[in-house]
């Protein structure tokens, strides 16, 4: 606990504009400066309490400090973000437990809880305290580390890592980090999906269950646990994305491109408290409309707007025109993707575009390549989108399915479906870096035989030459008669 001073009862000096020169307080010592400011003491959510981060007059940056097995550990973690400096706390907490269990292997739980109230006392409360085997935390914690070793091998992509530490945060570490493993049984496993049901789709749910099952199966692997649970079993109704028609991706489209330049509709202090978009950033960029109809003919997910970069992009012009595109590997799959002609063009009126603005360089991204940060150029791009949707109204599809900057994806893949003469499920999944068991499942799952119904009445040519006097044999007629693609803005 800490006693407030006259030294440590303000915020850092990073904190606050400078007093006047007649205001300012003298210096404070060395012991001063480093210890922490009381009212910068923030806990870090879903984690023990002896967990937290606080400012100290010494430095800019947060600092981290905990308690483990009775000795206090301290970090700074090089950020003034509150947010990225309680995502430090966690990984250097759960760094702590890993290494702290593998230096004491099966003696239980790290961080003993205390006897509950009006409970036996003494040895025999130690007794019937002390759990047998260590906690789900302890082991969550070696299974990141297993995780991000793999991560660092190639073996394990970095998105896959973060979501399931982003599961472990959310819910499963704030529910049983400091719980034993072993007791953690069919009872507890079924009260969490009626818990996490209220809230998720039954595919989050499934996917909440994976991640405890690979913290258990842990256990198990080194010996902590004798075995398994028993899970409860969940039955996943997919529900498909709600793709665009082609009259609907034109009216939005159009939508981008006369929005172009104008400011949201809304206070700019409005839009950064509650979309945490910058005033420079609140006006509807060109590179909206140019990722939508690039995505459309690209076959690209949202996530690989935000890397996708100059080097990663070969304009391919021979017998056909296409772009091929050399994106890092996603979902396990790293094979080139090629485009459908019209992502030329968009390709060409984005390089001309950034040729003007000083950027286009082999290293520069293809959409808003200003921002370094490219997590935060996502959400421009989605923060944009939405808006465009709200415009048009059509957020939601005609079942009720909302729709995102991933419809688009859904809608390229169906209108191939549709559109494309004679193309094949392997062919598609391939390039769209997928499996056909996904296109069946979500994104062919829209598609209906009546919107197919000249390729269902075709025929084939009969082989061989027609002898004097046969029958003249009989052609398929003309089979679908739309366009093959979809013209860019």
């Amino acid at each position: 606990m800490f006693v407030a001073n006259p030294f440590l009862s303000r915020a850092a000096a990073n904190d606050l504009p400078p007093a006047p020169a007649q205001a300012r307080r003298p210096r404070a010592g060395g012991r001063e400066r480093t210890v922490p400011i009381p009212e910068t003491l923030t806990p870090v959510p879903g984690y023990p309490q002896k967990l937290a981060v606080f400012k100290m007059a010494a430095s800019r940056f947060w600092q981290v400090r905990c308690w483990v097995a009775g000795r206090t550990y301290r970090r700074s973690t090089q950020t003034q973000s509150l947010r990225m400096a309680q995502s430090f706390a966690r990984q250097f907490y759960e760094k702590l437990l890993a290494e702290r269990y593998r230096e004491t292997p099966g003696q239980g739980q790290l961080f003993p809880s205390p006897a509950l109230p009006g409970g036996p006392s003494g040895a025999s409360a130690q007794a019937q305290a002390a759990p047998s085997g260590p906690t789900f935390g302890a082991l969550a914690s070696q299974v990141l580390a297993n995780e991000q070793a793999r991560s660092a091998r190639g073996e394990y992509s970095v998105g896959s890592y973060q979501v399931l530490r982003n599961r472990l945060d959310a819910h499963i570490l704030p529910r049983w980090g400091e719980v034993p493993a072993s007791a953690i049984n069919f009872v507890a496993l079924m009260e969490f999906t009626h818990f996490l049901s209220q809230r998720f789709s039954t595919t989050t749910v499934s996917q909440y269950m994976v991640a405890v099952r690979k913290v258990l199966s842990h256990g198990v692997s080194i010996g902590a646990l004798v075995k398994l649970p028993e899970f409860p079993k969940i039955k996943i109704v997919t529900t498909p994305r709600g793709a665009f028609t082609p009259s609907e991706y034109w009216q939005i489209i159009r939508c981008a491109r006369r929005l172009r330049g104008h400011q949201y509709p809304a206070s700019e202090d409005t839009i950064r408290a509650n979309y945490k978009i910058r005033v420079a950033e609140q006006r509807m960029p060109p590179d909206l409309a140019w990722a939508m109809a690039f995505m459309l003919n690209s076959f690209i997910r949202p996530s690989d707007l935000k890397t996708l970069q100059h080097r990663h992009v070969e304009v391919v012009r021979a017998n056909n025109t296409y772009l091929r595109l050399t994106l890092p590997e996603t979902k396990s799959h790293g094979r080139p993707i090629v485009t459908l002609q019209p992502a030329v063009r968009c390709y060409q009126q984005i390089c001309k575009h950034q040729t003007q603005t000083g950027h286009g360089a082999p290293d520069d991204y293809l959409f808003l390549p200003a921002l370094k940060d490219r997590n935060y150029a996502h959400w421009v791009l989605n923060f944009h989108f939405n808006w465009v949707l709200a415009e048009t109204g059509l957020k939601k599809g005609p079942h009720g399915q909302p729709r995102s900057l991933y419809s688009l994806r859904h809608s390229s893949i169906t209108f191939r479906l549709l559109y494309g003469q004679g193309i094949d499920l392997l062919t598609l999944a391939r390039n769209a870096r997928t499996s056909v068991e996904v296109i069946n499942t979500h994104y062919a799952s829209t598609v209906t035989g009546e919107q197919n119904i000249a390729l269902l009445q075709s025929r084939r040519t009969r082989a061989g030459p027609a002898s004097h006097g046969a029958r003249r044999p009989e052609t398929a007629p003309d089979v679908l008669a739309a366009p093959p693609f979809l013209p860019t803005p």
